[in-house]
């Protein structure tokens, strides 16, 4: 899914609001953390991660961009250490974007 500005935006601006619930340390990018991270998604559609730079041997950005492959999510922002997450969800979802250019969505 490609974001619009304006829509990645308003989803960092939710996510300022979110507790980081994905931490990856010495595992690095484990299959255990991304299902934690497929799993989040799936409950919650926003969620935000980061990488304990002192022991992590992936960079925030290589494991957002991997973890996004693996659970066919969208990275958001990446600042640091940090990171953020999007995958809307298919039935009912809790997060309404802001519509793009020309009224798709």
């Amino acid at each position: 899914m490609e974001l619009t500005s304006k829509q990645r935006a308003y989803l960092r601006a939710l996510a300022v609001h979110e507790e980081t619930i994905l931490t990856l340390g010495k595992s690095g990018l484990s299959p255990e953390a991304v299902k934690q991270a497929d799993d989040a998604l799936e409950k919650r559609e926003l969620i935000k991660g980061r990488v304990l730079p002192e022991s992590c041997p992936t960079s925030a950005r290589d494991a957002a961009e991997a973890i996004a492959r693996e659970t066919n999510s969208t990275v958001v922002q990446v600042i640091g250490s940090r990171f953020v997450l999007y995958r809307k969800k298919k039935k009912e979802p809790k997060i309404v974007l802001p519509r793009a250019r020309g009224g798709a969505q």
